[in-house]
């Protein structure tokens, strides 16, 4: 793929790490942020890191068991630059839309406390929209999209086709009790036209500016069209 520049992408992660009041920890989902960074940055584009309170975002210790390891979380496990550049994400309150071509934001369950009541998160997204740049999310973190206002001030997803973590995906977890809210119902809530493929299978809806895709085996695809989005803009 030849890009005519190399475009520049935030990506998004919680610092949220307590899972509700079960005593265990929670953070971003390790596959849906290494998947794709990896296809970012062998496709060319420059990737810069953020998370709320920035420094060290919490990896979800679930998504880091053997179980669900994939190619890209074995590359990540001998990768110490990126490890490094993972320890000193910048401070969300500290980047600008300016000075990115797109957003995109990996899942784990940590964004539903954090990102999704987050003003400096809603702000930004905002503004990369309003700058006709791509906004795109994978799993729980379409729940970031939760106080996001369009410009006409009613939901930016509203009357959007989108897609997130389903409820009975999130009744496999065994979690629907323990979040604060479910990120399906929530979609639809705000008006958007929800819809979703098979239980952790590959799923991604693009309208527009706005990506979203299921599950973790959506967050390649998720990579892929925000890419494509970005290379047929230039």
């Amino acid at each position: 793929m030849t890009n005519t520049k190399q475009q520049k992408i935030l990506i998004v992660l919680t610092s949220h790490e307590e899972l509700g009041d079960t005593g265990q920890k929670t953070g971003f989902w390790i596959e849906e942020f290494t998947t794709p960074y990896y296809h970012l940055i062998d496709n060319g584009a420059k990737v810069t890191l953020a998370s709320p309170k920035g420094g060290q975002p919490p990896i979800d210790p679930t998504s880091a068991q053997e179980e669900n390891q994939t190619e890209s979380t074995k590359r990540y496990n001998k990768d110490e630059a990126l490890k490094e550049q993972l320890k000193s994400t910048h401070k969300l309150s500290e980047v600008s839309a300016k000075d990115y071509d797109a957003v995109f934001y990996p899942g784990g369950h940590g964004p539903l406390w954090d990102l999704a009541e987050s003003e400096v998160s809603s702000q930004l997204i905002e503004d990369f929209y309003k700058a006709n740049k791509p906004v795109s999310f994978v799993c729980h973190a379409p729940a970031a999209l939760k106080k996001v206002k369009g410009e006409s001030g009613e939901p930016l997803v509203k009357g959007k086709n989108v897609t997130g973590f389903t409820n009975s995906e999130e009744d496999i977890a065994g979690l629907t009790k323990v979040v604060p809210f479910l990120v399906e119902d929530m979609l639809k809530e705000k008006g958007g036209n929800y819809s979703k493929g098979n239980d952790y299978e590959e799923y991604a809806l693009e309208d527009g500016l706005l990506i979203t895709g299921q599950n973790p085996a959506s967050s390649e695809k998720v990579a892929e069209l925000l890419l494509n989005k970005l290379n047929n803009k230039n």
